[in-house]
């Protein structure tokens, strides 16, 4: 036996106990007559200690050579700690060993095995798995273990069955870069990894399971950022015999369920909003309604003078940024900066201040009096003290452009607390996205989705106002969940397969197998997915999802702990009968 218990249990009670303990040095101090160390677990921290009057003298300089990280066993009795330390829950006692093992030696690591270390990403995910020995990171990963445990619970308890599906598919159009896998035993031809599970949960409706989930892998080949990865988790949800309400309502209940078991936090109204409406008061379809600054659009009252820059733009829209006009004409200044920054993309900001006199001071009094800002402020909202921002443009570019700065602007003035939750349901997305460069069509969601009902003969003669029987779950300005009602019959599949621009050929050589499915009985059925790295994120009070993977990729998709993607030997590249062309 390595250990009798961890070194998180002990307590005052288990005085004159003998013990076996095993773990990793945290640290040594020698104070010559005397050693402490510091052994560490999953569990917690137990302070040993070495006493050359208690302590058997070659226990004693076998305990000098033990250098951080060592993994070591010891056996001893637990006895009172005469310097208590109130932080650590074994802070009351300590060890006095009399018997010693080192169980493996260490290197010196890169970097200190502390909360706060002085390691750079870069060389923590070099040495992930001694990251993962650190406080934070150990706790998102059991963070995550608890909320994946609470997803499991809710949903079994709802009947619905777990149900694995295969990882090795045939690559389909869902919107982003298939990851491909080449088939040894089918030369020239290829497997790909999935996007999402979305045929087979589909297939699994046909099949009867009637309520599926899965806790299951995702890939996607594109461009990274903190919180995307390559591979991703997804809580996948599917029912047969349902409407959006009844899917609302059943992911709502998990939703507060996770809330309340995870953080213990009760969260009874989860507001809807039209997916028009999400745009034209917050510029974005997952916004974050801990605070305001809703958007006041300001054409009617900004587009009557002779400033051209109003003028010819698509869109005025203005927030009232509380207690703005504190800023200094250097800070107002650093902000047009940021609005200007290629990320952003806006041309420029004018702004108007709020005084307490009731007056207002603008960047453009050349052009608008004293009433006319009064206007500004009564559209967007804005008090005595405040600043209002106003950006202009084409609409769905300057919509984005102030999002950004709303969120920006947030995270300054401090309204993004962690701690407080604001979930809604954003819903009546439009069934389809216009490419501007193409001139085509394409599912905003996948091509799957059904149009809400009654809208369908929209299809033929405005594809552009046809609304989507979908909806987003939103959390804090981040999209957790999204889903639809599935279209259930090969006829409107088909029809939807023809907008999309897919010929019946190719319509069938990549969704052929769905469309036979339909034909024998298929269920109306519909579901939602929940991004199971995000949603643990932010439950977790983080915007990021790096640190609640055990073993995440960098910004270029890269393991730099096992080196991968890598190369592959010559004979692997002929028995999977590929060639690389530099």
């Amino acid at each position: 036996m390595y250990r009798s218990h961890n070194n998180g249990s002990l307590r005052a009670s288990d005085i004159n106990t003998e013990v076996t303990l095993s773990g990793w040095v945290q640290k040594s101090r020698d104070k010559g007559f005397m050693i402490w160390v510091d052994l560490r677990d999953r569990y917690g921290i137990t302070q040993l200690i070495f006493d050359e009057e208690r302590t058997p003298k070659d226990i004693m300089e076998h305990a000098r050579t033990l250098g951080r990280e060592f993994v070591i066993q010891i056996t001893g009795t637990v006895i009172e700690r005469s310097s208590k330390n109130p932080n650590l829950p074994t802070g009351d006692i300590e060890i006095l060993v009399s018997k010693l093992t080192v169980l493996n030696e260490a290197l010196t690591p890169p970097f200190t095995i502390e909360d706060e270390t002085d390691g750079g990403e870069d060389l923590r995910m070099k040495y992930r798995y001694l990251d993962i020995r650190r406080n934070p990171v150990k706790n998102s990963l059991i963070f995550r273990h608890k909320v994946a445990m609470e997803v499991r619970k809710y949903l079994s308890n709802q009947d619905f069955i777990e149900v694995e599906t295969p990882y090795l598919i045939k690559s389909t159009p869902e919107g982003a870069r298939d990851f491909v896998v080449p088939s040894r035993m089918n030369q020239g031809q290829f497997y790909a990894l999935p996007q999402s599970p979305q045929t087979f949960k589909q297939l699994l409706m046909v099949g009867g399971m009637d309520k599926y989930f899965q806790i299951v892998k995702c890939f996607r080949d594109e461009d990274l950022r903190a919180d995307r990865q390559p591979e991703f988790t997804q809580i996948d949800c599917e029912m047969a015999f349902v409407e959006q309400e009844d899917i609302l309502n059943v992911f709502e209940g998990l939703t507060r369920h996770l809330l309340k078991e995870v953080n213990g936090v009760e969260v009874k109204k989860f507001p809807r909003m039209l997916y028009d409406d999400a745009m034209r008061r917050y510029g974005n379809d997952k916004p974050d309604i801990r605070f305001g600054m809703e958007f006041g659009e300001l054409n009617e009252v900004a587009q009557h003078k002779d400033f051209s820059v109003f003028n010819n733009a698509e869109l005025v829209v203005g927030i009232a940024v509380p207690g703005g006009n504190s800023y200094t004409r250097k800070e107002i200044d650093k902000l047009i900066d940021w609005v200007k920054r290629p990320q952003v993309g806006a041309l420029g900001m004018v702004y108007a201040r709020c005084n307490d006199d009731g007056s207002y001071k603008s960047s453009v009094d050349k052009f608008y009096d004293q009433d006319d800002l009064a206007k500004w402020a009564e559209v967007t909202g804005a008090k005595k003290g405040d600043l209002i921002c106003v950006l202009s443009g084409d609409t769905n570019k300057v919509r984005a452009q102030l999002s950004a700065l709303r969120m920006e602007l947030a995270t300054r003035l401090g309204l993004r607390d962690p701690k407080v939750f604001a979930p809604l349901w954003v819903i009546d997305f439009p069934l389809l996205e216009l490419d501007e460069e193409t001139g085509h069509y394409h599912a905003m969601h996948h091509p799957f989705t059904s149009p809400k009902p009654g809208q369908l003969e929209l299809l033929a003669t405005d594809p552009g106002a046809v609304k989507a029987n979908a909806y987003d779950l939103v959390l804090n300005g981040n999209e957790i969940g999204g889903g639809s009602i599935r279209i259930h019959d090969k006829k409107t599949q088909a029809l939807m397969f023809d907008y999309l621009g897919f010929t019946p050929e190719e319509a069938k050589a990549q969704f052929g197998f769905l469309m036979d499915a339909f034909q024998y009985g298929a269920p109306p059925h519909g579901g939602l997915a929940f991004g199971l790295d995000r949603l643990v994120a932010i439950l977790g009070g983080q915007e990021t999802i790096r640190d609640f993977i055990a073993f995440p990729k960098n910004n270029s998709g890269r393991d730099v702990m096992i080196d991968a993607p890598a190369t592959l030997d010559e004979a692997q590249l002929k028995e999977l009968h590929l060639k690389i062309h530099a």
